[in-house]
């Protein structure tokens, strides 16, 4: 079955290049020149496996095209934007992308971003982990607080779940990045900090037993209180 990736780039030279390089992968790819034409295709082709975005579009941005897609859909998201700046990171992460990189990029290292988010947001045959009120389904990728459920990107599951699984656990940002991120992450680790951020918000008052250490790394804390796992 062929995997399909959309594409929403208003510089046609940026776009073609990113698609000629996912193209030589394997991956069947679907052009976009602006926030609206990626709407209009999604909705053709909702079986498609991932979508890569630019922020600064013409009619919609990628941040408006994000939240709309997240409406409906969990499909994995990447952003590109020119504007490299953790607020923007922050913005694009809370309306639901999964991935974000700065311009100028290597198209080699877009593809292995690529890869790896595909990889990542697989469907996993792990435990499911209850922590008091928390409950998390890994096979259903749902996460509840009580009969709340967290509305959370992909990433911010696997975080989570990560996390979670570790709890008490001093990890670096390294671990993280490896457990996560998958070991041939390429990018600085200020991306992990901007997740916690984020999952912190999405978790409320629960946000609060993850502790950060500083200069070492974070800890989801969870001390004298009942843990049951069950099988997924």
């Amino acid at each position: 079955m062929e995997t399909k990736i959309l594409i929403a780039e208003d510089e046609e030279k940026i776009r073609h290049i990113v698609a000629s390089y996912l193209v030589r992968e394997g991956y069947r790819v679907i052009e976009a020149g602006d926030g609206q034409e990626l709407i209009d295709k999604f909705s053709q082709h909702e079986d498609a496996s991932l979508i890569i975005l630019d922020v600064m579009m013409p009619r919609k941005n990628g941040f408006e095209v994000c939240r709309e897609v997240r409406q409906h859909s969990d499909i994995p998201v990447l952003m590109l934007t020119a504007r490299d700046t953790e607020n923007d990171e922050v913005t694009g992460f809370n309306c639901g992308a999964d991935e974000y990189i700065a311009k100028p990029f290597s198209p080699k290292i877009l593809v292995t971003r690529v890869k790896n988010l595909l990889r990542r947001t697989a469907s996993g045959d792990l435990s499911d982990i209850t922590l008091g009120q928390l409950c998390i389904h890994y096979r259903e990728r749902a996460a509840f607080i009580g009969t709340t459920q967290l509305t959370l990107t992909p990433r911010e599951f696997d975080l989570l779940y990560y996390l979670a699984k570790n709890k008490n656990i001093v990890l670096s940002r390294d671990q993280i990045l490896s457990g996560v991120w998958d070991i041939d992450y390429v990018g600085d680790d200020r991306t992990v900090d901007t997740h916690i951020k984020c999952l912190r918000t999405k978790l409320g008052s629960f946000g609060a037993r993850i502790i950060t250490l500083r200069k070492v790394g974070y800890k989801f804390e969870w001390n004298n209180e009942t843990e049951h796992s069950t099988q997924g």
